[in-house]
């Protein structure tokens, strides 16, 4: 009886080392697939790097102006803090009135709209106060959206200032500049009514104005230019004309 089971039990270890041996030996572990990658599969291409951060101006501190035009209302802030002796200028011509009546009268594509002094006549408006050194050296650029003033070959500004349509960083105060002779001041941001902006830079422009082939063919009136929380000042009253008084004959 003992040897039957001896016998029994080296029959069943034999059977079950055969059918070890007909497991492959390349056989994948539980949960894995059988499904080889094809030889000429594609490495998935390394993450691109997030694009750099843009260049960008400093907040701006300082009052805001509204900007009604006949093709919609634009707010600007200004920088009172960097650019203080150009916005004191601005905020005295608002005050006077002298951008109310005006036109926009220079439109470049993709370069600037200028606005300031003339209206829908060609007819210039003098300045109202002495002129405002340059100013731009003050670490603002001339990005998209901002505003800087006009000026001439004297580097002395007035009532007149643009808004830039794109990065025009070449109207910028060069950084080897040591004695203030470069660029164009900075003073504001379009904060609200760029879409204003870019529809005014896309209109048809002609010969009518000071500066010929960059004149609106429509004239794009600007209603008024307030400062946002200030109230509006009354009109100012004509002078009342002095009657002569003739003296009775005795």
């Amino acid at each position: 009886m003992r040897r039957s089971v001896f016998v029994a039990a080296i029959l069943l270890l034999t059977s079950l080392a055969a059918s070890a041996q007909d497991v492959p030996a390349t056989a994948p572990p539980p949960g894995s697939s059988t499904t080889p990658a094809p030889a000429d599969a594609a490495t998935p291409p390394p993450a691109e790097p997030a694009p750099a951060a843009q260049p960008g101006n400093p907040p701006m501190t300082g009052p805001q102006l509204l900007i009604s035009t006949s093709m919609g209302d634009i707010t600007l802030q200004l920088d009172a803090v960097r650019a203080p002796k150009s916005v004191a200028s601005v905020l005295r011509y608002v005050r006077d009135r002298h951008y109310n009546g005006t036109v926009f009268y220079r439109v470049v594509k993709g370069f600037v709209i200028q606005m300031g002094s003339w209206d829908a006549n060609v007819k210039g408006r003098p300045p109202g106060h002495g002129p405002t050194p340059l100013e731009a050296d003050n670490g603002l650029s001339n990005l998209r959206g901002t505003v800087a003033l006009a000026h001439g070959a004297d580097l002395m500004a007035s009532a007149d200032f643009f808004i830039n349509l794109g990065d025009n960083t070449p109207l910028d105060h060069l950084k080897d500049d040591t004695f203030n002779v470069t660029g164009f001041t900075v003073f504001g941001q379009v904060t609200s009514g760029m879409d204003v902006v870019d529809a005014i830079s896309q209109v048809p422009v002609g010969d009518r104005g000071p500066m010929p082939g960059q004149a609106p063919v429509d004239p794009i009136l600007i209603k008024k230019v307030s400062i946002v929380g200030e109230p509006d000042l009354p009109p100012a009253k004509a002078p009342a004309a002095k009657q002569s008084v003739k003296k009775k004959k005795a």
